[in-house]
This record gives structure tokens, sequence and C-alpha cells, in this order.
């Protein structure tokens, strides 16, 4: 199966996402191949929901250079869930490969801990700060059916959306980020 970059305003990318079998052997392959797009694509987290899946896996890699190969270190959440969230929201801006061309303020909580199973069915916890904590809670936005736009302020969505049309009609591909939409 060959995996494309379902972009806004795809209506599976507002779909609630149906949980994964964890161990699930299938897991594996769909995995390598969202890795693989996430990679070429320049992204640090790539959701199911993202790629046409419907279900709640997601891949994540925030210490990738973006050159060397061998920095990649990817990992794969099954079923992931925020157990806790902490801090005072922080705003910074956040980019997505289903929204091209676009970046927006979005104020998330600067730390996240997640429960997860990996690709063997073992049961997980991972938390972070920073970008890790940033990029857990946007990818686990996708299981839910949240994408960038409804993440901002409402009186951003309205810019972003603008921009977002601008960017499409300009050709923008997924990592790629043209326009810096402001608060």
């Amino acid at each position: 199966m060959s995996l494309k970059i379902v972009q806004s305003p795809d209506p599976g990318l507002r779909e609630i996402c149906e949980p994964c079998t964890p161990g699930d052997r299938d897991l594996l392959k769909l995995g390598k191949q969202m890795a693989k797009m996430m990679y070429a694509n320049n992204g640090c987290g790539l959701a199911a929901p993202q790629v046409g899946c419907g279900i709640r896996f997601i891949v994540i890699d925030v210490d990738w250079d973006g050159e060397d190969t061998a920095t990649r270190n990817p990992i794969f959440l099954v079923n992931p869930e925020i157990q806790e969230l902490r801090g005072e929201p922080v705003t910074d801006r956040e980019a997505c490969l289903s929204c091209p061309g676009i970046s927006v303020p979005v104020a998330r909580q600067p730390w996240a801990r997640v429960r997860y199973f990996d690709l063997d069915g073992e049961e997980w916890e991972i938390e972070g700060d920073g970008l890790l904590g940033r990029c857990l809670q946007h990818e686990i936005d996708h299981l839910n059916g949240r994408t960038l736009f409804e993440a901002c302020e409402p009186a951003v969505r309205i810019k972003a959306i603008q921009a977002y049309d601008r960017a499409v009609a300009m050709g923008a591909k997924p990592g790629e980020s043209q326009i810096d939409v402001e608060a």
C-alpha cells in the first residue's frame, strides 16, 4: 500500500480514531512507511489519520537533526493517551504536514506524560517538555480529530485558514512553511 499525506480539509482528519490491537504485526509495516514519509517531509511527528488510517497510532522523532540518517530514532506509539499535562501554557509556532505552507502560534502546556504500547505490545510511558511535549500533544490531537486549526485561538484560526488557502494556491507541499500566521 502506498501512503500519501492527507491534507486539510479532508474530513478524515476530523474523525476520532479507533484503538489498535497492541502487538499487531501490521503496525510494524505501517510504522516504517509513516517514519519514512515523516523524514522525507522534514517532520518530527506523524499520526495515522494523516496518511488516511483512522487508528490510534503515531510516530515521533524530535531528536533527528534533519540530515544525518544515523540520528534517526523513531518512537512508535500505539494507542497513546495523555496521562498528565503540567505548566502554564506556552505559545510557540507549530506547523503540520497536513496543513502545508503555514506555521501558527499554538498555546500548549509545556510538559506531557503519555501512556502507550510499543510495536511489540508492551506498555510504556514517555514524558517530556519542549518539542517532545508539544509534539506528543499535537499528534494525539490528530487522533482525536483535532487539527492545527482547532488547536489555535479562534482569532488566529481565521487568519490561519486564509493563509493556508493562499499557501495551497501557491503550491505548498508537506514540510514547507512559507507563511507565518501572527496572533
